[in-house]
């Protein structure tokens, strides 16, 4: 088989996100690319969650709706999913909790296993693992030594229940996972990634009140604070988390902060600030559905224009959506060097699937970040905090430097920091932000800010941004299509843009959002979608499902 896709489901609490994970790895093992898909809705014990993991020969960015094996902890993953069924799939689930399979399978008791081996109740997940490895032919010392990796206790006893489920298949076996050629690439979520390209970007502190789906970050960035010598704190609020990533950034830290839409709203005065104040910052904005809560465990792209526009007055708003795991390296760790330089506040564009999304990670496709440094005062003179600078550009030091009074003003300053409300000085401040987004824009030019996949020569053009380019890329090239994605939507790249476009004839946007905001935003900049996909109920396209769509637009 050159791919595999595999579900694993159960109730929160069945540990489907690591049984999920150590599948991912067992294919990684075995030299294929890995692509999870993770789906859980807002509970900590109940309802259904499952992942999707699809292994492949070559590099994929999305889920397929059919599985090979469907394997089932509970009735639910049994009843819900019988769907993606094919005709040669196989089934595997825990006769302790399935009653009623309703089709044909393979019933282990799982439950029994653990409690056999004196082992937590949770380890019913591994001997299901067992059983999966022992059906699709993966050998058992592949196994231990994921097991042995990825489960922090009781490995003895879960070890022992991975063998009992792999005995009960004995003569049963399905389908054979053969070993392929992928380069054996670290198995890391989206959100690990993000971290990953702020620490590379020079990152010292990050600020964050945990939401869904950005709070992997702040997760992963604690762990690894002391190693990396970076502050990562959680204050009581997001008011307060973007206010005290401004005393980092006043205080000279590469700071970043991370939040979703609800958490983003009470950040809109605090952008205005650092707007005007000039204070470098580093938003990351996983989001998800709204408005208000929405469906907090879900998926969308409704948020662009939030991003592009919030606070109040006109400031440069540096907005970045990177699209897989290696733009997510590298687009972190390059809105961090455009932000000091700038000193701007920048806004990294996530969404669920990107954020908790785990992805088999090429570094030597991650590793053209571009060296982008702030400018910093020589000591020379009279220190002024926004001396105008013919590009707008004030050089920057920070408190307590010697000869230096460092200022942060939200009034209307003058080049000291001093509040004005002199009409030509309050005309000067504007113009030296104007001067500041322009230069901006001049530079995402020279940036690879609009990317290309599929097929280049085709005068059909699929148009995404963010996760949506997994997908796309995957079905441009099995269809023959160009897809276009541009990665900095604020300030848009449109030379770029067009570019990219030259000798196109149709364009179809494809979003999960209701509005059509990738749409709506090159319009504004003179360029139309003939079409658009959207998909607007919480889950990601998947493969057949963007094909299906396709089809109904006549492509």
């Amino acid at each position: 088989m050159d791919e595999s896709s595999v579900l694993i489901g159960g109730k929160a609490g069945d540990g489907i996100t690591e049984a999920g994970m150590i599948i991912a790895r067992l294919f990684n093992k075995l030299g294929y690319c890995l692509y999870q898909y993770l789906d859980y809705p807002s509970l900590i014990r109940g309802g259904h969650n499952f992942a999707i993991i699809r292994a492949a020969e070559k590099k994929v960015g999305a889920h397929r709706d059919e599985v090979d094996y469907l394997l089932a902890l509970n009735q639910d993953a049994i009843d819900l999913h019988k769907w993606r069924l094919k005709e040669n799939s196989i089934v595997i689930y825990d006769s302790d909790e399935v009653k009623s399979p309703s089709m044909e399978g393979i019933g282990l008791p799982f439950k029994t296993f653990a409690e056999e081996a004196k082992a937590p109740k949770i380890a019913r997940n591994v001997g299901l693992i067992g059983a999966f490895a022992g059906a699709a032919g993966i050998e058992e010392e592949v196994v231990e030594e994921v097991l042995r990796k990825e489960v922090p206790k009781s490995v003895d006893e879960n070890l022992e229940v991975a063998r009992r489920g792999r005995q009960g298949i004995e003569g049963r076996e399905g389908m054979k996972v053969e070993r392929r050629s992928y380069p054996c690439c670290p198995v890391v979520t989206g959100n690990e990634l993000l971290a990953l390209g702020l620490l590379r970007g020079g990152l010292d502190a990050y600020v964050a009140y945990p939401m869904t789906p950005s709070s992997g970050i702040l997760h992963f960035l604690a762990k690894v604070a002391d190693e990396f010598s970076i502050k990562v704190v959680h204050p009581e609020n997001e008011i307060a988390v973007i206010l005290m990533a401004q005393g980092f950034a006043y205080a000279g830290k590469k700071v970043a902060l991370g939040t979703s839409g609800g958490g983003f709203c009470l950040m809109a005065e605090g952008m205005s600030l650092a707007g005007m104040a000039e204070m470098p910052l580093v938003v990351v904005l996983s989001q998800r559905p709204g408005p208000s809560t929405g469906v907090p465990t879900y998926t969308a792209q409704s948020d662009l224009h939030f991003a592009m526009n919030a606070g109040q007055g006109e400031f440069p708003h540096l907005v970045v959506a990177p699209g897989d795991a290696e733009q997510a390296f590298c687009w972190s760790a390059t809105i961090v060097g455009l932000a000091w330089k700038y000193q701007i506040p920048g806004i990294l564009l996530s969404d669920k699937t990107l954020s908790e999304t785990a992805y088999s990670f090429n570094i030597e496709e991650a590793r053209d970040v571009p060296d982008i440094k702030p400018v910093i005062w020589d000591g020379g003179g009279e220190y002024e905090r926004y001396a105008p600078g013919d590009d707008g550009i004030s050089p920057l030091a920070f408190p307590p430097r010697p000869g230096a009074v460092v200022k942060a003003n939200s009034y209307s300053h003058l080049a000291s920091g001093i509040t004005t409300e002199d009409p030509r000085e309050i005309e000067t401040v504007q113009d030296k932000l104007l001067r500041k987004e322009e230069g901006l824009r001049r530079e995402v030019e020279r940036l690879a800010s609009v990317r290309t996949y599929g097929d280049g020569g085709s005068s059909t053009a699929l148009l995404c941004w963010g996760s949506n380019k997994g997908v796309s890329a995957e079905l441009g090239e099995e269809l023959g299509l160009r897809v276009v994605q541009p990665v900095v939507l604020n300030p848009f790249p449109a030379n770029r843009f067009r570019e990219a476009l030259r000798g196109v004839d149709r364009t179809v946007s494809v979003e999960t959002n209701s509005t059509g905001q990738l749409a709506r935003l090159i319009r504004y900049h003179g360029f139309e979608a003939d079409d658009s996909i959207l998909k607007y109920d919480g889950r990601p396209f998947s493969v057949d499902d963007l094909e299906s769509r396709l089809k109904e637009v006549a492509i």
